[in-house]
């Protein structure tokens, strides 16, 4: 694994929780194979595109690795209701990544009803430069996971399948599909094909107290999060 750059960005207003102030590592490698990105990944890294990061902050741990126990998973009352109200309804199609011009619309639909409704800040429409650089240029344990409703695109995950388990990168959906709970159901999903292809974790990313975009994560139980010394321990 040969590193192209490596770089720690100067402190700047935390992305998950506005009065913190964060500091990201960077690193940038030519190539990465799934058990040298397991590692890092048991390190407190995630990745996003061909560059890893993790947080370095200097007063602030709250950024912590979650990661689901399949074997023990249980579903609560409601993500029982969405196994129900969607195994029939949505199918699951998984494939090496590709930009196509359907994704690349309901990329833009998503970020557009995020930006009004949550705040997000503007992206480029229809810049497929960038969704072939964070989503397609990816190592070749990337999946693309795409849900259809009645042959209609409706959502998209990105994987990283890996000797640990299964490493959620990012997804979006159809903001007129809210009410089928795309959300839950892509993690659902996710435990389900972990648990049939006998991998021991789903990992969620971070898990951040306080910050309502992240904290969704823990409901997915058993799980475990990675302390800063370096230990996972059980969390709920």
């Amino acid at each position: 694994m040969e590193s192209l750059f490596h770089y720690v960005a100067p402190p700047s207003t935390c992305g998950y929780l506005p009065e913190q102030l964060w500091s990201l590592e960077y690193e940038r490698v030519l190539e990465l194979s799934a058990e040298e990105y397991s590692r890092r990944l048991l390190n407190n890294w995630r990745r996003f595109g061909g560059v890893m990061f993790r947080p370095r902050c200097q007063s602030c741990t709250a950024c912590r690795s979650i990661r689901v126990d399949v074997a023990a998973f249980r579903p609560n009352r409601s993500q029982r209701r969405c196994q129900r109200d969607n195994k029939d309804a949505i199918s699951l199609t998984i494939a090496k990544p590709a930009a196509t011009r359907e994704k690349l619309k309901l990329y833009d639909r998503f970020h557009a009803f995020q930006t009004i409704h949550k705040g997000w800040s503007e992206h480029p429409s229809g810049d497929v430069i960038h969704y072939r650089d964070s989503y397609v240029n990816n190592p070749p344990f990337t999946e693309e996971w795409s849900f259809r409703c009645d042959r209609q695109l409706v959502g998209v995950g990105y994987v990283d399948r890996l000797p640990i388990g299964l490493s959620a990168i990012y997804f979006f959906y159809d903001p007129d599909y809210r009410d089928y709970a795309l959300g839950t159901w892509n993690v659902l999903s996710l435990i389900d094909n972990a648990r049939r292809a006998g991998l021991p974790h789903v990992y969620l990313g971070y898990f951040v107290a306080g910050c309502s975009s992240l904290e969704y994560k823990a409901n997915f139980q058993p799980n475990q999060i990675r302390e800063p010394d370096g230990r996972w321990r059980d969390f709920r």
